[in-house]
């Protein structure tokens, strides 16, 4: 039996042993009210069966007000490494020259850099989205460089606000200078046009992660599809040539996104990875049946082999009424989601995966602004830190899924990179086969 997060608050609390100094069989109950409020009841069993005391006892635990929770969050959110690893303005920044230093006075927009500030952000990773039409088209290469860029051009413009981070370290250090760190992550593995060198290009260039796939199945891996875009299975998962892209990823230390792959792309890359996986901006299918989220054996997996899962806010992928498990797979999106749904979300994957397994993947301005009400930019990044410490989680545990999770993966696949090349591993020359 799974317990809600309530349930195994009360559950802990009825647990405990009796407290010294109390009546025999006195003790605290703690209850969550409607809205998520703590509320804690002194039972008395020897002053009447259910008589709940007005007052607690004079030497009782104090109830955290309403106003001390708040402060709390925000002194806890502001003194954390907050990340997030997926972000698509960078598609705005290059096609109608957006710039994060000003306001979007049209609100069509989710981020710039008031707002990141607003929000608390310390690290950015930057989206270079090839959509799949490059695939087909050509010029899927020169369309990430583009992306890339136009993060470098922001570099350029705001040196005061933005620095290019290249590892765990570099992410650090930014952060303490009271900059954000700028990252970036490919997403559509066909942005390499087949081939190992222009991937090991992109990782000069500051790329850390890439997206085996988009909605489109490539010439080497398996696309999940989309809401709308059917999957399409060629390979059986990862082709010889997409396994040794996957061994490349490794010895260069850029980390493997799993978000949009099938699912015998997803087994396909355990099988392959040295290092842990990541799934940028994905949420649990347990909740909402879509086949880019993860069912609960993936995200068991994917805590077996150290990686982590940064939850997306889209609507469609979290909305917990209009894609049950049980039933088929939607063939359209849903406009509407809330808050709650998001935060189940979260705390199914620290149940099933575990709280050293999950984060923050928004995918803001990469979805019409679809996002829940109390999120709507990259500013409310801090209602995440808040709804967590009033749902019992601690500072620690809290911290982690802010942006430590993500750190330490990214941290681990730096030293995997590191031994690999140590122990003599050379760039790979595989070629795709036609």
């Amino acid at each position: 039996m799974i317990m809600t997060r309530r349930e195994e608050v009360r559950t802990r609390r009825d647990d405990r042993p009796e407290r010294s100094g109390t009546s025999r069989g006195a003790a605290w109950t703690v209850r969550l009210l409607c809205g998520g409020f703590l509320s804690l009841l002194w039972l008395d069993p020897s002053a009447g069966i259910g008589r709940v005391l007005a007052q607690p006892p004079a030497n009782g635990p104090r109830v955290e007000s309403e106003a001390a929770l708040r402060a709390r969050a925000d002194r806890l959110h502001r003194n954390s490494l907050v990340v997030d690893t997926h972000n698509d303005i960078t598609s705005f920044i290059t096609d109608e020259g957006f710039d994060l230093g000003k306001l979007d006075p049209s609100g069509k927009t989710q981020t710039d850099l008031v707002r990141m500030r607003q929000g608390g952000l310390g690290a950015e990773f930057f989206s270079i989205y090839v959509a799949g039409s490059y695939a087909r088209e050509g010029g899927s290469a020169r369309r990430a460089m583009e992306m890339i860029d136009g993060v470098y051009e922001q570099l350029r413009r705001h040196p005061n606000d933005l620095e290019l981070a290249a590892t765990v370290a570099d992410i650090r250090r930014i952060h303490r200078s009271g900059k954000i760190a700028a990252l970036m992550g490919i997403e559509g593995g066909h942005a390499i046009e087949d081939s190992l060198a222009a991937l090991r290009l992109f990782h000069r260039l500051g790329v850390r992660y890439m997206t085996l796939t988009h909605t489109n199945t490539n010439n080497w891996a398996d696309s999940a599809g989309g809401i709308t875009v059917p999957a399409e299975a060629r390979h059986g998962g990862l082709s010889p040539f997409g396994r040794e892209v996957v061994r490349e990823m490794n010895r260069l230390g850029m980390m493997v996104d799993i978000s949009h792959v099938a699912d015998q792309t997803f087994w396909s890359v355990l099988e392959t990875t040295r290092a842990p996986v990541l799934a940028s901006h994905s949420s649990a299918r347990a909740l909402t049946n879509v086949g880019r989220n993860l069912s609960d054996e993936m995200l068991r997996a994917v805590a077996r082999n150290g990686g982590v899962v940064m939850v997306n806010f889209y609507n469609a992928f979290i909305n917990t009424e209009y894609a049950p498990a049980d039933q088929p797979r939607p063939t359209r999106g849903v406009k509407g989601a809330t808050l709650e749904m998001l935060l189940q979300h979260f705390e199914h994957i620290i149940r099933v995966a575990g709280i050293d397994h999950v984060g923050i993947g928004s995918d803001y301005d990469g979805v019409d602004g679809e996002v829940p009400p109390g999120m709507e930019d990259i500013s409310k990044l801090p209602t995440l830190t808040y709804q967590l410490l009033r749902r019992g989680y601690s500072e620690d545990d809290v911290r982690k899924v802010l942006g430590e999770n993500l750190l330490r993966v990214m941290a681990r696949n730096e030293e995997v990179a590191r031994s690999l090349q140590a122990t003599g591993e050379l760039p790979s020359r595989a070629r795709l086969q036609p």
